[in-house]
């Protein structure tokens, strides 16, 4: 998952992106609105925590701007000013949710958790396919209820692929949704996470299938068959 903070506090920003990046998240920084409202206009991200009070263009300017542009990005504000005024203007011009500073970096995460979620198209805490389960609170991933053991990047593979199941996702795609501006992050990179993946998926029988040339695709687990009918006993002889 990737996240474009805009915060010109660089205390709190440099503190927010060290703890985003912690929990697993891709984290891009700016420091103004002209800055994060270029950014989002040419980039993809999977969350957008934007300050109100940002220089050069406001938080809610930015803000507008991308819902004109009929982008559905999920976005947390940010704001010193709780006022209900503020609140609710901020909301009304597309908002998914609103946090007064100062607050608790345990429910800032829980919230980034939530909207995440709901960008992906919402659905249980747990993605369940087959015999293995993601916990996309915990970040954890077991198969038959054994921990795997996956590095911050392996997760966030297996998250972008368990989200877009029977899907293809392309190596462009994934460098986007992984990794961070100024990452050096080839394509043959991406071929050595996928190949570790997979080595420690496979006992499970999911597949990660390879389209040459295109990218992945986590493949659909097959239906369990259905049970037989019972055969009826035989008619009693007369």
């Amino acid at each position: 998952m990737r996240i474009l903070l805009a915060e010109d506090d660089s205390v709190l920003a440099d503190g927010l992106t060290r703890t985003l990046r912690q929990s697993g998240y891709a984290t891009d920084c700016v420091r103004n609105g002209q800055e994060a409202d270029l950014a989002l206009s040419t980039q993809d991200f999977d969350l957008l925590i934007l300050d109100v009070g940002l220089p050069k263009l406001s938080g809610l300017e930015v803000l507008r701007r991308l819902r004109a542009r009929n982008s559905h990005l999920p976005v947390l504000i940010l704001t010193a000013n709780d006022s209900v005024e503020q609140r609710v203007k901020g909301l009304d011009l597309g908002a998914d949710d609103y946090m007064a500073k100062p607050f608790a970096l345990s429910e800032l995460e829980a919230r980034v958790r939530a909207l995440t979620r709901r960008g992906a198209g919402g659905g249980p805490t747990v993605i369940r396919h087959g015999p293995l389960s993601f916990d996309q609170v915990g970040r954890i991933a077991y198969i038959n209820d054994q921990m795997l053991d996956l590095s911050a990047r392996e997760i966030g593979l297996l998250e972008v692929l368990l989200q877009r199941t029977g899907r293809l996702v392309s190596k462009e795609q994934l460098v986007d949704h992984l990794c961070e501006w100024g990452e050096e992050v080839s394509n043959n990179a991406i071929e050595v996470y996928v190949h570790r993946l997979r080595k420690k998926i496979e006992t499970s029988g999911v597949r990660i299938a390879t389209v040459r040339g295109l990218g992945y695709c986590m493949e659909k687990c097959a239906e369990p068959p259905a049970p037989a009918s019972p055969t009826p006993p035989p008619a009693a002889a007369n």
